[in-house]
């Protein structure tokens, strides 16, 4: 937590300081009073220790004035809050090498599976589109903050067959992104490109336009498993990844399994789409105080104990 105006905050010690002495005073004359012109027996139940409520009640009655002297001080707190303007496009291979199934029940289920989990941790209005590829790169749905109707498109998502066309994907998707704000484009594949344009070539653009590409890797590499139907190895381009999100100034994430998969991808969506920001605390510091003084002085007053 900082302070807009730490001068003011400065002041507010010392009022403070004052408020706790003035406090002090005041109970100290009680006390004399009370042994002046009272009996023995309420002398001596004045000079012991006060018991736990009447300090819990100076607790919030002190810790409230606080509040209130502080709040003019500007408080600042740094809160997750969602971007308002951002732009997703999920990128999600569609190859015939998804149909491996060394991530159970398949590369290409896992993959639904972890979009769906996406799209759970975004919040509202966040726009969301889809770029299925393989041979060649296919608009399923473009950007929208109907996040129902993205969920919907996961089941036209083309089943695995062809070749691996990233960088053609990432050209689409960065075609469905606006010219400015916050734009994402999640990556979600094996990584061995096959066909179409370099993906690295195509990374070093949608960087270069501020773009953030997020590369998630599925499968397993050296796992021995073959694509199904084929014999091609089940495998996993990790550098390949790794390179592509550091272009789009990004992070890549490995999934073996179904489940880091959509881990992979929640943790995608509270980084990208979620932004830390302060907030101004001022209000909060001085409702918040405000009603702390309120209820310890009424307390005090019914218990027969003013703090």
């Amino acid at each position: 937590m900082t302070f807009a105006r730490p001068a003011l905050l400065a002041l507010a010690f010392v009022a403070f300081a004052a408020l706790v002495a003035l406090v002090r005073y005041a109970e100290r004359r009680r006390t004399i009073q009370a042994l002046t012109y009272s009996n023995v027996a309420f002398a001596l139940d004045a000079l012991r220790p006060p018991r736990w409520p009447g300090v819990l009640l100076a607790g919030a009655f002190f810790t409230g004035a606080f509040a209130l002297l502080a709040a003019p001080a500007g408080p600042r707190f740094e809160a997750r809050v969602p971007s308002r303007d951002a732009n997703v496009v999920l990128c999600i291979d569609t190859s015939g090498s998804m149909r491996a199934r060394d991530v159970v029940p398949s590369r290409a289920a896992a993959a639904k599976a972890a979009a769906r989990a996406f799209l759970d941790a975004v919040p509202a209005g966040t726009r969301v589109g889809i770029v299925s590829f393989a041979s060649a790169a296919l608009a399923v749905v473009p950007p929208t903050d109907d996040l129902d109707a993205v969920r919907d498109a996961l089941d036209r998502i083309p089943p695995p067959d062809g070749g691996t066309a990233i960088g053609e994907a990432l050209a689409l998707a960065a075609e469905q992104l606006p010219a400015r704000g916050r734009r994402i484009v999640v990556l979600m594949t094996d990584g061995v490109y096959n066909v179409g344009r370099d993906p690295l070539e195509a990374s070093h653009e949608l960087g270069a336009r501020g773009i953030t590409i997020e590369t998630v890797g599925i499968g397993t590499s050296g796992s021995g498993q073959f694509v199904p139907g084929t014999a091609d190895l089940a495998d996993l381009d990790a550098g390949a990844l790794r390179a592509i999100a550091a272009n789009g100034n990004g992070r890549y994430a490995e999934a073996a399994d179904a489940r880091g998969l959509a881990e992979a991808f929640r943790t995608i969506a509270l980084g990208t789409v979620w932004e830390t920001k302060r907030v101004d605390g001022s209000l909060p510091f001085a409702f918040s105080g405000g009603l702390l003084v309120i209820v310890a002085f009424v307390a005090g007053l019914a218990s027969g104990r003013v703090p």
